[in-house]
């Protein structure tokens, strides 16, 4: 290639590189207009509550007072957990059944301190001793909230009356140490913030949707607005670091031996349901009284089976109820 040839080639990926970067660019500028119009005209739902560090938001559907009040934690990354929690809540009625969103989640603060078992779990108990919430209660999670339910039921026993996982994860038994997690380039948070992610939204709007028909169509759309704003947000981005820390801090801690713990297991018809079931058994052996159900559906179960899901924990509680 001649030296002419070549500037003009330079010449042509230059002026391609300003088209791209210009039109990321107006993406973003775009992208961020489109979230402040949506947050000013969209009411939040719940109610916010002052911990350390900021503010936590809690979702709850009445002051009810059959049986135990029951909390729900979400799994990692949910978007909107007092809407995805909706179609269990709605089973759980006559219960005093709360969601509380942590740092990261719904219409809680998005930036926290570090996403540790141990602040996760106190601010936990920080808003449900201002809340005044009867004691004991039932403490339900899902997914990674599972090692949040561990760790609180040994920090406040005498508060929980009994332990429910939705597919729960389990820390992995192990004695290899861990690195501390370091901070990093949030790309999500990067990509997310140019519109892309957006623009994806905007083409396929039922790809992030949940499985089932147990959402109305303006939960859905409502989930889908705050999965756009909520994407990749540093409280996430650093709990998610943080998973193999909050494992292993976790290691041979066991459920107290009086506390009864009932534990749901996805079978998605992929093999692992059983592995998983004999996880939970092995967590749960020194447990005097628990159960270990698997339940066919994705891994997000209360989309599709909150009717099974609400029958098997009011039998269980029943006895202690």
């Amino acid at each position: 290639m001649t030296p002419r040839r070549k500037r003009r080639w330079l010449r042509r990926l230059g002026i391609a590189a300003l088209v791209v970067l210009g039109l990321v660019l107006a993406s973003a500028v775009a992208n961020a207009a489109l979230e402040a119009q949506e947050k000013a005209t969209t009411p939040a739902y719940g109610e916010r509550i002052a911990v350390a560090g900021g503010s936590l938001n809690v979702v709850r559907n009445g002051n009810a007072q059959q049986g135990p009040p029951i909390i729900l934690l979400s799994g990692l990354g949910t978007a909107a957990p007092g809407l995805d929690f909706a179609p269990l809540i709605r089973e759980l009625s006559g219960f005093d059944v709360m969601v509380v969103e942590g740092f990261g989640y719904g219409y809680s603060d998005m930036e926290s301190s570090a996403r540790t078992n141990e602040h996760i779990s106190n601010e936990l108990h920080e808003v449900l001793s201002k809340l005044q919430v009867r004691q004991p209660y039932i403490l339900a999670g899902h997914s990674i909230a599972g090692f949040y339910l561990l760790d609180y039921a040994n920090r406040y026993r005498p508060e929980v009356s009994a332990v429910v996982g939705i597919d729960a994860t389990i820390p992995k038994p192990g004695d290899h140490p861990v690195e501390e997690a370091q901070p990093g380039i949030n790309w999500v948070k990067v990509v997310a913030a140019t519109g892309l992610v957006r623009d994806v939204a905007a083409v396929a709007p039922g790809l992030f949707d949940p499985d089932g028909n147990a959402y109305s169509e303006e939960e859905l759309k409502r989930m889908r607005t705050m999965m756009l704003w909520n994407v990749g947000n540093a409280a996430v981005a650093d709990e998610t670091a943080r998973i193999g820390n909050n494992a292993a801090a976790l290691r041979g801690v066991t459920y107290p031996a009086d506390l009864p713990v009932l534990a749901f297991i996805a079978d998605e018809k992929d093999g692992r349901a059983a592995t998983k079931a004999a996880a939970a058994e092995d967590l749960l052996r020194n447990v005097t009284r628990h159960r270990v159900l698997t339940l066919e559906g994705g891994h997000y179960l209360h989309w599709t089976q909150s009717t099974r899901m609400a029958a098997e924990i009011r039998q269980f509680i029943a006895p202690a109820g």
